[in-house]
């Protein structure tokens, strides 16, 4: 009667345990990785609320253009002529970061 436990365990932990743990733990894994409905949210908000400091920054930039048109100079003075990363730009960044061509 011994005899016939000894395999009967093996297959049973062969079978159905050990799949059963690594399918729990897969699971476990797979739920971790995503972010909440509530995260998604926070990060839309902070978006827009960047989208949002983007616009105002560039109306006192124009504001200070207008009043002196070399602000930017006396400002920075090792500016470039490469002009100032801008929320666009960095949307397209992450476009191309996700999607590589």
């Amino acid at each position: 009667m011994e005899d016939i436990f000894v395999p009967l365990f093996a297959v049973l932990g062969v079978f159905v345990a050990f799949p059963w743990i690594i399918f729990h733990y897969v699971t476990k894994w797979k739920t971790a990785a995503t972010i909440t409905n509530e995260d998604e949210n926070l990060l839309e908000e902070l978006h827009h609320m960047a989208r949002r400091l983007d616009d105002r920054m560039e109306t006192i930039e124009r504001i200070m253009a207008a009043d002196n048109p070399d602000w930017r100079q006396s400002a920075l003075p090792s500016a470039s002529s490469t002009p100032a990363p801008t929320l666009d730009n960095f949307d397209e960044m992450l476009k191309k970061e996700r999607h590589p061509s």
